[in-house]
Formats: structure tokens, C-alpha cells, sequence
């Protein structure tokens, strides 16, 4: 019997003004495909969404999703009904929780009127409530909660943060069990163990699933379908992202592109996916020992215009960034507790940790914004700083992109590099057009990809970069990633990026809990199986996140 098709799509098409974005899009989905959707920044990919979710009706041709078929949807910016709380916002739509609750009803009236009627629809709601497995639905609430790192139940939803809305609104749409999930970047504000947790919701859910992540795991972990929409049309690859990733340097070979800089990049992005753990860890650990190397290699290396090179600053000191038995604490919270490190030559350090575990206000005292409560902090002379405030308030919004990041010149000096204004900014993906969108119309992305662009034009030897990876599209994240490995200097990292994470990495700074700040030298995958050994074998499991009391 041929497997039935839970949404068709037939010469859909969808332009903005002159520009097709989707053109003559023929595709259908299995009702348990997993589904990778990739592109560049602007190739589409939103837009399909928003289209298959009913959210975009100004197109030609035909889609609808096949009869019975519940479609659910996250955007980027979900809305929440601010006529109820977070628990009300979380359980809207929730059939399990409905039907349990009817079933708890009819069973308080049973007390009073045993009749057929009441029997009868008692009976239906016990089989109901046992075919979804719908018990112990409350708890399953409450540990979807917990996992989500949702605010309190009681909360207001007109006060929560860009990044609590959007946790809520992920806890109700995977609650709502829909056949059909879209999901526009749902890892974006969720820390590393809750995208692994969510990883291993998503292996397991029954239905189809539709999802745009900068996460390369996450994508590989999850889909078995990769759906590439580049130039209006959509390509189809059965495999995940590792499988996609070889067969577009094949394909890439096979066109004579294989000295094409985009080329070059993807193969290095496919030759880390193919090494084994043990070659990633002596790459990692050969870093460290190779600052002069390093160093020597970006004063000779020839570069393409297309590629993000990070220009080289003055040569470090013995002292880059060293901590002794830092305690820092805010309000009544401690959330640094006895931490001592020293930052290498040549390390790259990963910070990672709940939302609101202090990972900022790490980078504070490292800029001196901010002096802990005791202990020391010391930042080595030599040190010149790059810093990207997670903020993102320092650009003129009166300018145009081209004019922020150039400041009108055609040429940038990016140390001993020349590079076109132009092509710089390409390398950030923006081209054409994009350049002159004025900087106070951006998106939040738009934004941090020109102040990512602005601040990698001067030269530093030791950067901050707080979450860089959102909002990045595919090619631009390999190319940072590439950046930073032949950075001849340090950077620190805050990243819920487990890919970008490993494959840079020297050195993990992890918050877990009680105001405990874990250093360890290794990547990110060498320090889960620590933290394991350490805490046991649930210990990447998110839990809820806790501070040790703070007396000033």
C-alpha cells in the first residue's frame, strides 16, 4: 500500500516585489519525515515556513496539508495570551490535559448521578486517557517545564524576556502534540542541556517535523531529510546533514568549484564531521602549544575576500586573563563561587550555562565593567580586546550597513590585509541591496551579524563573543569557525553551540548549579563525559538552576 503524504506543496511560488523567493516548489512530506530546512540567511526558508502554517497567504500555486493533519508552528518571535499566565499559556491546546480534566470532572459527578449517560462518557474518557498515556499528564507538564527551564507558573506573560516567551510557547506547541511541527529555530535562547534534552524529545516524537537550527547536531541527531532552498528552489536530499554536507562537496567537485572558496570551507567543515574524537582532541591540544605558529601563518596565509579572516593583534604576554578564588555575587545571589583559571596563549574558551547562571557578568569582569567581591582577577597588559555585547547598541541607526561597518571606505585595512568594504560585508552575507538597508530597520540577526562584521575589522588578541552563532546562517558559521581556528590569539565564547563548540573549543567554563563555575581543558564533548563521571550519567540532563545564598 503506498505510504500516505501528510502536506503537498504544487507550484508554490512567493515573491517579494521583483524578488522570487520560492519558485515552483513541488515537494510532499511523509508523515514521519524529520526534516532538516537549510540556506542562507534570506534564501527562504522563514518564508516556507510561515506559508505551510497559513501564516502567508500571498502566493500562487497550491499547498494544504492532508485532512486531519494538525499543523503547529513556532516562529521566531511567537505571541502568548497575556490574558493568562504561563501555565495557562503552557496547558492552551494541550488535548491531553483537557480530556484528563474532563475525565476527573465526570468522576467527582459519579458520586452524585450514576447514570448510563455518565457511565457511558466516564468509560470513553478511561479508554481516551488511556490510549495518550495521559495519567501522569501534570507531571509530564511539570518535567517539560523544568527540561524548558520555564519561568514560575503564576508569571505574567507581558513581563517575560524575548527568550522566556519563547520557551513558553515551545513548552505549549510540544504539549499540543500537532501531526505536522515547524519549528524556526527552536534552540535559539535554550542552554546546552536543554537542547539536549529537546533533541531527545524530537528522536522520539511520532509525528512529521519541519525545523531551521544553526545546531548541526541537533540537525543530524534529529532529521533524515535535508531540504535545501537555494535561489527560489528547493532541493531534496534524503540523509541528514552530514550526508547533505558530502554530497554538496561532490556535487561542488563534479561543477569544477572545488577551488571556490565556499568549497574549501564546507570540505574543512567535512573533514572535522570525519575525524574521530581522538584527532579533534590532539588538534584541540596542538592550539595551545602553537601561538607562534599561529601567528606566523596569518602574517603569510593568502586569503580570499569571501572568507572571514580575524586581524591579528599585538603579540600576547605570559598573562592573558588569570582568576584566583573568584567569588562574585548579585543581590542576594552568589553566582561565582572560588573559580581560579589561566587563560593559555592560543585558547579558545566556551561559556556555557543556563540563562541567567552570570555568564555575562564573567565577560564584565573581564572588560573591568565589573570587579568581584573577592579574590582576583587579572588581565594581562598586553591584551587588546574585541568585544560584541550580546546588547547590540552601539551602532548608528541612522546609517546604512555599509556605512556602519566601512565607515565610507571602500578599501579595509584588516591588519596587513587589504579587503574591498564590499566583499567584507559579502562574507557576512550581506550582499547587493542588503548593504544599504538602514541599520535602525534591522532585525535583531541583521544587527548582530553588522556588529560581528564591525568589530572583527580591528585587530585584537584576545575577543568576547557572546552567543556569535545565533542568528548566523550555515556558511557564515563555518567561515567564523574557520576565523577562529586561525585566530592567532585567545577568544571566549559564550555558545549553546555543542558543534561550534567542539570543533573550537580548548577549553569549557561551565555553570552547573549552586554557583559552581567548572574549568576544564578540553571541548565540549570531552566535558560532558567528565561532568558524567563526576555527577553521574544524568548529569547533562537540565535542572533547575540554583544558587548557593550570597552575604555580603
Amino acid at each position: 500500500m503506498a505510504r500516505q503524504f501528510c502536506y503537498h506543496m504544487q507550484g508554490l511560488t512567493k515573491k517579494f516585489g521583483n524578488k522570487t523567493i520560492l519558485d515552483n516548489v513541488h515537494l510532499s512530506f511523509y508523515p514521519d519525515a524529520k526534516i532538516g530546512l537549510i540556506g542562507v540567511n534570506g534564501a527562504g526558508k522563514s518564508t516556507l515556513m510561515k506559508v505551510m502554517a497559513g501564516n502567508d497567504t500571498e502566493v500562487t500555486g497550491e499547498h494544504w496539508a492532508a485532512e486531519g493533519t494538525r499543523v503547529g508552528y513556532l516562529p521566531q518571535e511567537p505571541r502568548l495570551n497575556i490574558d493568562k499566565d504561563v501555565w495557562g499559556n503552557i496547558i492552551e491546546g494541550c488535548q491531553d490535559k483537557q480530556i484528563f480534566d474532563r475525565y476527573n470532572e465526570v468522576a467527582m459527578k459519579m458520586a452524585e448521578d450514576y447514570s448510563d449517560e455518565i457511565l457511558d462518557e466516564m468509560t470513553k474518557l478511561q479508554d481516551e486517557v488511556d490510549g495518550r498515556d495521559a495519567w501522569d499528564i501534570d507531571s509530564k507538564i511539570e518535567m517539560a517545564m523544568q527540561a524548558l527551564r520555564c519561568p514560575p507558573k503564576d508569571s505574567a506573560v507581558n513581563n517575560l524576556s524575548g527568550g522566556e516567551a519563547r520557551r513558553v510557547a515551545l513548552c505549549r506547541l510540544l504539549l499540543s502534540k500537532p501531526d505536522l511541527l515547524l519549528l524556526d529555530e527552536p534552540t535559539n535562547h535554550l542552554d546546552a542541556e536543554t537542547v539536549n534534552w529537546l533533541e531527545n524529545y524530537l528522536v522520539k516524537y511520532s509525528g512529521a517535523i519541519i525545523l531551521i537550527t544553526h545546531d548541526r547536531y541537533f540537525l543530524d541527531n534529529i532529521t533524515n531529510w535535508t531540504l535545501e532552498i537555494d535561489r527560489g528552489k528547493a532541493h531534496p536530499h534524503e540523509g541528514n546533514y552530514s550526508s547533505w554536507l558530502a554530497a554538496k562537496a561532490k556535487r561542488m567537485d563534479q561543477e569544477g568549484r572545488e577551488n571556490d572558496s565556499k568549497t574549501k570551507t564546507l570540505k574543512r567543515e567535512l573533514e572535522w564531521v570525519r575525524s574521530n574524537p581522538k584527532a579533534r582532541q590532539t588538534k584541540s591540544k596542538a592550539r595551545l602549544s602553537a601561538y607562534e605558529k599561529l601567528r606566523d601563518e596569518a602574517d603569510n596565509e593568502v586569503v580570499s575576500h569571501a572568507d572571514i579572516r580575524i586581524p591579528m593583534g599585538e603579540r600576547l604576554g605570559n598573562i592573558v586573563v588569570e582568576a584566583e578564588n573568584i567569588k562574585k555575587g548579585f543581590g542576594d545571589k552568589l553566582l561565582i563561587k572560588d573559580l581560579s583559571f589561566k587563560l593559555p596563549k592560543g585558547g579558545i574558551v566556551g561559556v556555557i550555562g543556563p540563562n541567567g547562571a552570570g555568564k555575562t557578568t564573567l565577560f564584565k569582569m573581564i572588560t573591568g565593567e565589573e570587579q568581584p567581591d573577592s579574590g582576583t582577577f587579572k588581565v594581562g597588559q598586553t591584551v587588546e580586546l574585541g568585544y560584541v555585547d550580546q546588547n547590540r547598541d552601539a551602532l548608528d541607526n541612522n546609517k546604512n550597513v555599509w556605512e556602519a561597518v566601512s565607515d565610507g571606505l571602500d578599501i579595509l585595512k584588516l591588519g596587513k590585509r587589504e579587503v574591498p568594504s564590499r566583499a567584507y560585508l559579502g562574507a557576512f552575507n550581506f550582499k547587493g541591496t542588503d548593504q544599504q538597508k538602514n541599520v535602525g530597520q534591522l532585525s535583531g540577526g541583521e544587527r548582530n551579524r553588522v556588529n560581528l562584521a564591525k568589530m572583527l575589522t580591528r585587530p585584537a588578541n584576545l575577543l568576547l563573543l557572546d552567543e556569535p552563532t545565533n542568528d548566523l546562517d550555515r556558511e557564515t558559521l563555518a567561515s567564523l569557525e574557520v576565523a577562529l581556528e586561525k585566530f592567532p590569539g585567545c577568544a571566549v565564547v559564550i555558545s549553546h553551540d555543542r558543534f561550534f563548540l567542539d570543533r573550537v573549543a580548548t577549553h569549557i567554563l561551565a555553570y552547573e548549579g549552586d554557583s559552581h563555575v567548572e574549568w576544564f581543558e578540553g571541548n565540549f564533548a570531552d566535558y560532558i563525559e567528565d561532568k558524567k563521571r563526576r555527577l553521574g550519567p544524568d548529569a547533562d540532563m537540565p535542572k533547575k538552576l540554583k544558587f548557593v545564598k550570597f552575604d555580603r
